[in-house]
């Protein structure tokens, strides 16, 4: 088939699905340099919900276009199709940074998976932003900026592959690859009304991805539907002698062919009482009623045990397998520990010190839990799962992040650990509006079958509004511009008049108050500078009040003025003297070392004036 292939200017937007968009290559009604170009205009109309890393320019994109001269569009499934990579995975010739500028490098060559994407006529539209070496869940862990949500500019993207989901859902791609440890490929998935096809671990390659955990990372899938994310599946999956966790799919063509699930289907569902919705009656009540909708469309439910899924859960963070992590990194952790974003650092650093024995432990403790996890899906066609219990703001995120990202992972952190397969399946909006989805799992190699049940989870339950149906008009997909700000305690450079303050009035800060510390706290003057800064530590017994000072800043900023803050200072919760807790800085026991105590000037500006 022949194809016009000159370069015409950005047309309307498209409808991005795959089917749409061949036929409108065929018709002859726009280019994929035309596509391109529209991409790039309304890339930065979203400028600020910080998508990308990097965003090709027409003239890096042009080898890639120039290829499909010499491509069949009707023997070339993805031909023409955008798609956007998450930037822990290799591109060539583009840098690849995990989230780290410290980290960056330029690739020879793509990671496989990637390049066979572009044989079957994909192109690349860019690196995307994520949580920072692909720790966390929710999207707001990047020195680049938290990535915002497609529907609500105030709430998470989810993570950490942020800048991926939110690429499709705003119409800049047409799918996307994602990576997946704990939920990554998900509950971004969800949280932007997305398909997410989280694979078997090895039914993709693995070659050219920077590891999280390598034995348990999986590259996944980013779609409007799980038609379009079964063509990406089939294109970029295959054995890989390269990559050491890479498999071969044991299942004949049948076993493994997709299509629409039908007849009597048993899912399991999760005990009432185990389920957690963590104080958001939208989701509890779209959960609801997504089982609601399913039961009345011929879908049986029985009920599980999830107590053994949610040991392994806890696990993966709490576990030995933090020591992955620490490996991935540790020549940063090693040489330039500053360099890594503060939350993702002090998860990652204790991760060099548990002993072998305990790794052998919680493996065995899995693998007695896997038996029983495993029994209780065998007479089922699949488990069902909220895909996250909650959809945080923002600023409820950097609020309390530790918190936060571990219960956005109550219903995915055990799959890889046991060796699952899942699909993430958008199913209906909350009463305000939001995506709310389901995800369902399966055994090893299971890939298929989950597909062909989602396929007939969304036939029962088409979107009501976002994916395909906004995507002619990405302006509908409800970016708001935040309104919502997060208040933080301040104790010394920060303060008004002191050198650092600029830090927080150049982000549109304004100062609330000046107030003290309840009486449980000492300060101390840390080595170095300058500037000369002191250390917050709480000391129940022997504290005294300090004066300090609350600032409030725009949500969106927030991000970044952690991101500034140096080792062995961080954020965390402090009491004021009125009882209320407010973010705040505080500083690890470890920096205390060579600290002077500096608690009896009652506060750094006492102290400064002692000076004098």
């Amino acid at each position: 088939m022949s194809i016009n292939m000159t370069t015409s200017t950005a047309n309307e937007p498209l409808d991005m699905g795959f089917s749409a968009l061949r036929a409108a290559y065929q018709a002859g009604t726009t280019t994929p340099d035309s596509v391109m170009a529209g991409i790039r205009e309304r890339a930065a109309e979203y400028a600020d919900h910080n998508i990308w890393i990097h965003l090709l320019t027409q003239s890096e994109q042009s080898r890639w276009l120039d290829g499909l001269k010499d491509k069949d569009l009707a023997t070339h499934p993805l031909w023409g199709i955008p798609f956007a990579i998450k930037d822990n995975i290799d591109l060539a010739g583009i840098p690849t940074t995990a989230g780290c500028d410290a980290f960056r490098y330029v690739p020879e060559s793509s990671a496989k998976v990637v390049q066979q994407l572009i044989d079957a006529g994909a192109i690349p539209v860019g690196k995307t932003n994520l949580d920072q070496f692909a720790t966390g869940l929710n999207g707001t862990r990047s020195p680049f900026g938290a990535c915002h949500n497609a529907f609500d500019y105030d709430y998470i993207s989810g993570g950490s592959s942020s800048g991926s989901a939110v690429s499709v859902a705003l119409g800049l791609a047409s799918f996307s690859l994602g990576t997946d440890t704990a939920g990554s490929g998900r509950v971004p998935a969800c949280f932007n009304n997305l398909v997410g096809v989280k694979p078997t671990i090895g039914l993709l390659s693995a070659t050219g991805l920077v590891p999280a955990c390598r034995s348990l990372d999986c590259i996944t899938i980013f779609a409007y539907n799980t038609d379009d994310a079964n063509i990406a599946l089939a294109a970029s999956e295959g054995f890989d002698i390269h990559d050491g966790y890479s498999r071969e799919n044991p299942y004949d063509n049948q076993a493994r062919q997709y299509g629409l699930r039908t007849g009597a289907l048993t899912l399991g569902v999760i005990a009432q009482h185990q389920l957690k919705f963590f104080g958001d009656k939208g989701y509890e009540k779209a959960y609801m009623a997504t089982l609601e909708k399913l039961s009345a469309e011929g879908f049986v439910f029985q009920e599980i045990d999830y107590a053994p899924f949610d040991e392994i859960a806890q696990l993966l963070y709490e576990g030995p397998w933090v020591a992955e992590r620490y490996i991935a990194t540790q020549p940063l952790i090693d040489d330039n520990p500053d360099a890594i974003f503060p939350v993702v650092r002090d998860i990652i650093a204790p991760g060099g010190k548990p002993p072998a024995t305990n790794l052998f432990k919680a493996q065995y403790r899995i693998n007695a839990l896997k038996q029983s996890c495993l029994a209780q899906m065998a007479n089922l066609d699949c488990l069902l799962t909220p895909t996250a219990g909650r959809h945080f703001t923002v600023a409820e995120m950097l609020a309390e992040p530790i918190k936060h990202n571990s219960e956005l992972g109550y219903y995915t952190n055990f799959m890889n650990l046991i060796d699952l397969a899942s699909i993430a399946v958008p199913t209906t909006l909350t009463e305000a509006g939001m995506p709310f989805g389901i995800t369902l799992v399966g055994p090893t190699f299971s890939d298929r079958m989950l597909m062909s049940i989602a396929n007939r989870i969304q036939q029962a339950m088409p979107l009501k509004k976002g994916a395909l149906e906004s995507m002619a008009t990405p302006t509908n997909a409800f970016p708001v511009k935040s309104t919502t700000r997060v208040e933080v305690m301040v104790c010394g450079a920060h303060l008004s008049g002191q050198p650092l303050n600029w830090q927080l009035t150049e982000r549109g800060a304004s100062l609330v108050e000046k107030t003290t510390t309840a009486a449980m706290y000492r300060m101390h003057l840390l080595a170095g500078g300058p500037p000369l800064r002191p250390g917050l530590v709480l000391d129940k017994h022997n504290g005294q009040a300090i004066e300090v000072e609350v600032w409030s800043v725009p949500s969106e900023n927030f991000g970044s003025f952690v991101a500034g803050i140096p080792a062995p200072l961080g954020i965390g919760k402090v009491t004021l003297m009125d009882g209320r807790q407010v973010s705040g800085f505080i500083c690890e026991p470890y920096g205390l070392d060579d600290a002077e105590d500096i608690t009896q000037f009652n506060g750094w500006c006492g102290y400064l004036a002692s000076l004098n």
